[in-house]
């Protein structure tokens, strides 16, 4: 199954790779300095929001929908899933249209925020239909949603940035995309409940599971935006939008990757757990997180290594600068988060122990505003970006020391191994190339560190990916000799 996923998954994940870069090289251009941090400010608190009210159904729709029994137990568990989820909904949106009308703030930023938060319902009822996807193994229509909703926000963003909108642009996009793609998602999902009731008792034991996750999913939002806004306190608007612009590039690249990962991996692993046994679970988890390790080392450092002709490309002249002096440390958290968030934190959820994920998430929320405070004033971006990196990689140990006593997950110190020196190789060798600036530089980096760290992989066979080469031309073989 999670071979099946991250092949099914893969042309969502290029997708969404390629329209984060475009949203960067866009928006930085189309939005002036200003207007692009209240997005990133907007965009913070309206991701705050979506995770604290509705990221719960979603962790419940993805970890109970395997356990259902056809009938009954399966209509029950939408109907009171989607019930609960348009109640939540309709007292959102109130609240939202209450709290705008309060708003005492700048106007410009109310509107980024008013367009960010307004979308978020219609954001999470798609989530829900896509976990149930992923859930059920339908990889096809999980990354055809994925995708479809991917380039509508681009492009009704970038419409929107041309009619004038400034900051609440990309957020008209991310709200209204997923709202157009509603009534070709709901009612299928919907006639799902029918028969089914609203189950008071089967939604406390979804509460009791989802609330912690989305909790935990909250402090990882402090971890990730507390830094704006002490930047806008400290410093200006400009500063935000510049650390976003960083941020993104390098956050983008490795989130990609493990979504694309984690996409196919969470999924396999409760199958492996519910219907194989803790054997099964074990040789499915090793063979994931020696894939981690194997895409995620080279590209986390492959970034950094080109953090300056990346930006060069990707992001607004008065931005870069800035932004690239950043990438390689934010490039550093984005994979300690990855490997915290897509491997290590499942302990919680397959053990279904999720309030003690929320008291491991809670160390390095608490050490990043801490850090924050200390360091931005003093030291600015870098500050943020130093607090950052600490704080993850404190995250990634508090997950696996305290998800030990969950479920204890393996760690393949070969591949870890292997694949440190093979990334490690990649990283001399691009350093040495000259620095000849732009996109010229960027693909002779990209290039050739790709060559290098292929060749040392294959050779030191780094988890396992020679054997799966192997594997895949015997097979072509076979088809080329049968046909």
């Amino acid at each position: 199954m999670f071979w099946r996923g991250v092949w099914g998954y893969l042309p969502a994940n290029i997708v969404q790779g390629v329209v984060g870069f475009l949203a960067i090289v866009l928006f930085t251009r189309l939005l002036s300095p200003e207007d692009f941090g209240r997005y990133a400010l907007a965009f913070s608190v309206m991701t705050l929001a979506h995770v604290a009210v509705f990221s719960w159904l979603e962790a419940a729709m993805a970890r109970f929908w395997a356990a259902q029994t056809p009938g009954a137990a399966t209509q029950g568990h939408f109907a009171s899933l989607y019930r609960t989820a348009f109640a939540l909904s309709g007292g959102f949106l109130a609240v939202t249209a209450l709290s705008m009308w309060l708003w005492p703030g700048d106007g410009l930023f109310r509107i980024a925020l008013a367009a960010g938060l307004a979308g978020v319902p219609a954001r999470s009822l798609v989530k829900l239909a896509q976990e149930r996807y992923r859930a059920a193994g339908e990889v096809g229509k999980a990354a055809g949603l994925d995708i479809a909703v991917t380039i509508g926000g681009l492009v009704i963003g970038v419409g929107f940035a041309l009619a004038g909108w400034g900051g609440a642009a990309p957020l008209l996009g991310i709200g209204l995309a997923p709202l157009a793609a509603l009534p070709f998602v709901l009612p299928g999902e919907l006639r799902q409940a029918r028969g089914g009731g609203f189950e008071p008792a089967r939604v406390r034991g979804y509460a009791l599971y989802g609330y912690p996750i989305a909790a935990s999913l909250a402090l990882t939002v402090v971890l990730s935006s507390t830094d704006r806004f002490l930047l806008a306190a400290f410093l200006d608007e400009a500063a935000v939008g510049a650390y976003h612009a960083g941020y993104s590039i390098a956050n983008r690249t490795l989130d990609v990757l493990f979504l694309w990962l984690g996409s196919a991996g969470q999924p396999a692993l409760i199958m492996a757990l519910e219907r194989g046994g803790p054997g099964q679970l074990k040789t499915a988890a090793r063979e994931q997180l020696s894939t981690f390790l194997l895409i995620g080392l080279p590209a986390a450092a492959g970034v950094a290594l080109v953090a300056r002709p990346l930006a060069e490309v990707l992001i607004g002249e008065e931005l870069r600068v800035a932004a690239a002096s950043i990438t390689p440390w934010i490039a550093l958290s984005a994979l300690l988060y990855g490997l915290t968030a897509y491997y290590f934190g499942q302990a919680f959820t397959l053990g279904k122990k999720t309030k003690l994920l929320l008291v491991a998430m809670a160390i390095p929320a608490g050490l990043n505003v801490g850090l924050n405070l200390i360091l931005v004033p003093r030291y600015g971006l870098m500050g943020a970006a130093w607090a950052t990196a600490a704080s993850f990689a404190l995250g990634l140990l508090a997950t696996q020391v305290i998800g030990r006593r969950v479920l204890p997950l393996p760690i393949p110190w070969d591949s870890l191994a292997r694949c440190g020196v093979a990334t490690g190789a990649m990283a001399l060798v691009v350093a040495r190339l000259p620095a000849i600036g732009g996109f010229a530089e960027l693909v002779l980096d990209a290039g050739v560190g790709g060559i290098v760290y292929a060749v040392v992989a294959l050779t030191l066979n780094a988890a396992g990916v020679r054997d799966v080469a192997m594997r895949l031309l015997t097979r072509v073989r076979d088809r080329r000799a049968t046909a």
